[in-house]
């Protein structure tokens, strides 16, 4: 009787939780990855920011509507090498060693999930932007763009070790090898696809097709635009990444010395336009069309005084935005034509999509762009994720997750284990549940030597508040996010704070402690003055 009762559960068992036929490999899912530059929340409509209206992403937003979308998804370290790193390792800066761009190659000598993966039977790619400096090991197939690339006319390295130029645009080009490699892959395994986008990234250079698509649309500033820094840090007011300041002329507003008329326009830095000395005769042409006529315009307002210095920023800001979203346009067409591919091969339903950026990007907040800071607008970065019969479609977690989460994630999605090593969590859990947390706080680390006079800090973020603390200047910030979500007031010698203070320095302690993180001036010299 007993033996009986066995193999009814067996058979009842098999029949709800099938197994691979021997020799068939793994089970998992597919896992496509899809990986931008820069790429700011507020860019993203899904994400309801004050551009979402101006310039909508509906092939992204599609993956949240039929997934789930991540309200307070972070970042370990805003840098996007440093980024890369630690979603291929499931740790911190710290300890998978490429902790800035700066330096030495990652260490591929180190567990990867992309190893991981490989092993466990996944075919695996990494196709576009990759800037860790040493070549991509454990994947199957490779083709990479050198550095951080270019938008026009790029050069791709194979695996090979073979350059070869192809005329036309990154992203485009980025996507039609991830196609091409889902064609021909070996359709007998499941697939990680890692397709890595250079766009938005600067110089927030458009496909030509794009150029003037946002003409006449009202693109709406954000209210610190002209953020004067007080009660913050005096570290801010240095920063070299004002829309005002430091934004350069032909590199980023796309306005070549030749068109300037003998203007001699105040620049910070000088860098030339690089990007449209790569260009064929063809694509200046379609280029001139668009930027020459309104460069025109705007030196014969500039000579004739009609700029004041709110007004120039302003113009620089939308300038700035303008070149940004229309960039992005491409990289959510992208998604759509992965998003086709996988409905036409009839790959859907056994595929986990993921889109997501390296790190978020200031579209003129606190007056700047660029990122690095742990303030709210690059220490976010979006993600949103579709697993058809797991994830509820429209899911909107509020867990706090981060991109050492990821390699976690893609390992107990494809049914492997998750070494001891990796610091990272599994947000399988709150894939399956949306109401799940799996963190009370995140800790954040930024290393770089004072690029975009940026210095280093380190902090904690709870889903209420932020404490960071900057070594070089001794100073502590803290911000409270439901009654000042744009981080304008330090609150940290507020004594009605007192107990959050105590708090959060208590949580800012014990990651550290978890995480086993560096002293200050193990990783973060004070640069010399």
């Amino acid at each position: 009787m007993m033996a009986r009762v066995c193999f009814l559960f067996v058979v009842v068992l098999t029949a709800f939780w099938p197994c691979p036929a021997a020799g068939t490999g793994p089970a998992g899912p597919n896992i496509l990855f899809i990986f931008s530059d820069d790429h700011a929340m507020n860019a993203i409509s899904a994400y309801g920011g004050i551009l979402a209206k101006a310039a909508p992403t509906p092939n992204i937003d599609r993956i949240a509507i039929e997934g789930a979308l991540f309200r307070n998804s972070f970042c370990a370290n805003s840098i996007c090498g440093p980024s890369r790193a630690c979603i291929l390792t499931g740790k911190h800066s710290h300890k998978n060693g490429f902790l800035r761009n700066t330096g030495n190659g990652f260490d591929q000598s180190q567990w990867t999930v992309a190893k991981a993966l490989h092993a466990g039977g996944y075919q695996t790619a990494v196709i576009g932007k990759w800037h860790l400096k040493t070549d991509p090991v454990a994947f199957d197939y490779w083709d990479i763009l050198p550095g951080q690339g270019n938008y026009y006319n790029p050069v791709f390295i194979s695996m090979d070790g073979t350059q070869k130029q192809f005329e036309g645009y990154a992203t485009d080009i980025t996507t039609d090898k991830a196609i091409q490699w889902l064609d021909r892959r070996d359709d007998g395994k499941p697939f990680f696809l890692m397709c890595q986008h250079k766009a938005p990234h600067r110089t927030f250079s458009p496909a030509l097709r794009h150029l003037g698509t946002l003409d006449g649309v009202v693109l709406p500033e954000p209210s610190n635009l002209f953020d004067d820094y007080s009660t913050r840090s005096r570290t801010l007011p240095e920063n070299e990444m004002e829309v005002d300041r430091h934004l350069t002329w032909a590199y980023d507003l796309k306005l070549r010395k030749d068109e300037m008329d003998g203007v001699a326009l105040p620049e910070f830095r000088s860098y030339g336009t690089p990007e449209y000395n790569r260009m064929t005769d063809d694509q200046k042409t379609q280029w001139d069309a668009h930027f020459a006529p309104k460069n025109k315009a705007f030196i014969a307002d500039y000579k004739a005084g009609k700029f004041d210095h709110k007004q120039l920023v302003r113009w620089k800001y939308h300038r700035y935005i303008q070149n940004y979203l229309e960039t992005v346009k491409a990289v959510d067409e992208s998604v759509g034509r992965l998003l086709k591919y996988l409905d036409d091969h009839h790959l859907a339903d056994d595929t986990v999509v993921i889109y997501s950026s390296d790190q978020g990007f200031y579209l003129g907040e606190h007056g700047w762009f660029d990122k690095r800071w742990m303030f709210e607008e690059s220490f976010t970065m979006p993600f949103v994720i579709r697993w058809p019969g797991v994830i509820q479609p429209g899911s909107r977690p509020t867990a706090l997750i981060q991109n050492i989460d990821y390699a976690s994630t893609f390992l107990e999605i494809a049914g492997l284990s998750i070494p001891d090593e990796v610091q990272g969590i599994s947000i399988v859990p709150v894939l399956k549940d949306s109401r799940r947390q799996i963190r009370d706080a995140v800790y954040y680390a930024y290393y770089e030597l004072g690029e975009h006079a940026v210095p280093q800090h380190f902090g904690v973020r709870t889903h209420t508040h932020k404490l960071f603390y900057l070594p070089w200047t001794d100073e502590w910030q803290l911000f409270d996010l439901v009654n000042d979500p744009h981080e304008m007031r330090n609150v940290y010698s507020d004594e009605s704070y007192a107990e959050v203070r105590k708090s959060l320095h208590a949580k800012y302690d014990s990651l550290r402690t978890y995480y086993d993180a560096p002293s200050y001036q193990a990783y973060a010299p004070k640069p010399r003055q």
